[in-house]
């Protein structure tokens, strides 16, 4: 089995950094910023392999700051010790340190990627994963002339780390992000002078055909993707192919990507890629406070234009309303796998059921928030009215393999809400006793090994209606349903199920008042989160484990761990 080695150096950049290149201006304010960032640059680098290999990853921590890698979307069969959440499959890389990640990447093609899994720091610890397949040119589709890989992406002109630092220790949510990025720069949109000659470009041959690999690693933010004069074809969603969908605009949530086709078919010039925000909340939230509502662009530039095609600004395309889940909801909703030999398939039996309300809540201040006020709410994550905290002492695959759960996490995560109420009724907005949370907890899902799950995952209103991004590690699932309002549980008697090529997923972003039922077979043996991939509320408890018991053969049984697995 072919084996790539990657070395990532972990590097916090000072503003008197030697290397120039690792200079990061801030964005509309004088003088630079402190990141920490891969290597050297954000985003960091890209790393390749074809289906099949086995990749090897060395991480030093030269930071100031304890830090983990998670490979987003790689199954980990085998390998639940390479997944990299904190404190759930590891205890964190601490500065000085180093730990080597070492995974298969079998059975899986596309576009994934790794970031930081430890507080906000994966706002510029992050890079692409792209898996080609086993044979060169072994695509459902026709080759494409050259592949573009696409980061989104948020800035923040001061330390995410502190940001998120203070946020939890006051209680009250982070700055919104000062820019959005593509490439890791923002763009001819920002009007200041730190931002002139900031902005990615790809150039491109007319009449050559483009294979786009867009990923969302914004922290907080679902984008819009656009552009200009130019259409895409969909061919792949979180690495699994789908049936080709034309449209003209993408919709991307956190942690998600997508694979399109773009046909370089406009007269030679200069036209704009724009992303702006889709706001899923409601209440709609007012600007400024509310979101960041600019347009950040990268350029697409004809190598084939003349000087007089080639004159004046890059056409600039009309990007939706920040508030348009109408056209969100169309582009979720109109992916569908591709069927093809050998592709994994939706299970048909369940023998686990769970209803899962997916939202937010308030609590009382938790005795580590040292700044929080005390005589008011504060507001926490919850699924199934249970806000998750993660361990402090010993990571939670730890305590599995070595059966030592006790004090690290309870086996009571429950199956249903422990109240059934109209969840999406806006008139529930503010209702205290329903949105009441408790202390935060480390509660776990168990599965035996091989059972097959229907998850439903239900929004609720008690904070205000919100499409939340759900994130599964060790495993995809399929989307079978998805809708507003609440889940009745008559779709699948009403036909509602697509049972034949739904689309196959990582993460799902579930309907703004609305819902999504996946299913996924528990093949997989080890400590797997389920978490909104808004890191603001992961950040305070939207999150879950699921323990997925050993099977009968060695093949199917919790592996040891490796020897430099870090200790807490």
């Amino acid at each position: 089995t072919p084996v790539l080695t990657v070395m990532l150096m972990i590097l916090f950049l000072y503003d008197f950094c030697q290397v120039a290149t690792l200079s990061l201006p801030r964005i509309c304010q004088p003088g630079n910023t402190s990141v920490t960032a891969v290597n050297g640059r954000v985003p960091g680098p890209q790393v390749e392999a074809r289906e099949g290999d086995t990749v090897v990853i060395h991480v030093i921590n030269d930071s100031p700051y304890n830090v983990t890698v998670h490979w987003h979307g790689v199954f980990q069969r085998g390998t639940p010790w390479a997944d990299g959440p904190a404190m759930v499959t590891q205890c964190p890389i601490r500065p000085g340190h180093r730990y080597t990640y070492r995974f298969a990447v079998a059975g899986q093609e596309g576009t994934l990627w790794w970031h930081a899994h430890s507080s906000y720091m994966r706002a510029t610890v992050y890079g692409a994963l792209v898996i080609r397949p086993r044979r060169a040119g072994g695509y459902p589709f026709p080759t494409p002339y050259e592949e573009k890989t696409i980061l989104l992406g948020e800035w923040w002109n001061g330390d995410p780390v502190a940001l998120e630092s203070q946020s939890f220790s006051t209680g009250i949510p982070a700055p919104n992000a000062d820019a959005y990025t593509i490439n890791g720069m923002p763009g001819d949109s920002y009007l200041c002078p730190e931002t002139t000659n900031r902005i990615a470009k790809f150039e491109v041959r007319r009449d050559k055909t483009y294979l786009l690999r867009i990923i969302n690693a914004a922290l907080n933010t679902a984008f819009f993707f656009k552009v200009a004069g130019h259409t895409f074809t969909v061919i792949a969603a979180d690495a699994s192919y789908t049936e080709p969908y034309a449209t003209d605009v993408i919709v991307i949530a956190p942690g998600q990507t997508v694979d399109a086709l773009m046909a370089a078919d406009a007269s030679p010039g200069c036209y704009h890629m724009a992303i702006s925000s889709y706001q899923s909340a409601i209440p709609f939230p007012p600007r400024p406070a509310g979101f960041n509502g600019n347009t950040s662009t990268a350029v697409v530039e004809y190598v084939d234009a003349t000087a007089t095609t080639d004159a004046g600004s890059p056409v600039l395309p009309v990007m939706p309303k920040p508030n348009d889940t109408y056209t969100a909801n169309q582009f979720y909703t109109s992916l569908t796998a591709l069927i093809r030999p050998g592709r994994r398939t939706v299970p048909l039996t369940v023998d686990t059921r769970m209803l899962v309300t997916v939202g937010l809540g308030f609590s009382s201040c938790q005795p580590e928030q040292t700044q929080c006020n005390r005589s008011a709410p504060v507001v926490l994550a919850n699924m199934n009215n249970v806000s998750f905290a993660l361990p402090n002492t010993v990571s939670m695959l730890e305590a599995l393999y070595r059966n030592t759960a006790d004090g690290v996490y309870t086996r009571d995560f429950p199956d249903q809400p422990p109240v059934a109420f109209d969840y999406t009724s806006r008139g529930l907005l503010g209702n205290s006793p329903l949105a009441s949370t408790g202390s935060p907890s480390t509660k776990v899902k168990t599965l035996r090994y091989n059972a097959t799950v229907e998850m439903v995952l239900q929004n609720t209103a008690l904070v205000g209606l919100e499409s939340h991004p759900m994130h599964l590690h060790g495993f995809n699932f399929f989307v079978v349903a998805q809708g507003f309002g609440n889940n009745d549980g008559e779709a699948a008697g009403a036909g509602e199920f697509n049972l034949v090529n739904p689309q196959e997923r990582n993460t799902v972003a579930v309907p703004t008042g609305g819902w999504a039922v996946i299913r996924f077979v528990a093949d997989n043996p080890g400590m797997w989160a389920m978490h909104c991939h808004i890191d603001s509320h992961f950040a305070i408890g939207l999150a879950m484990v699921f323990e997925v018991e050993s099977g009968p053969t060695p093949g199917t049984t919790l592996p040891p761990p490796p020897p430099d697995l870090p200790q807490c």
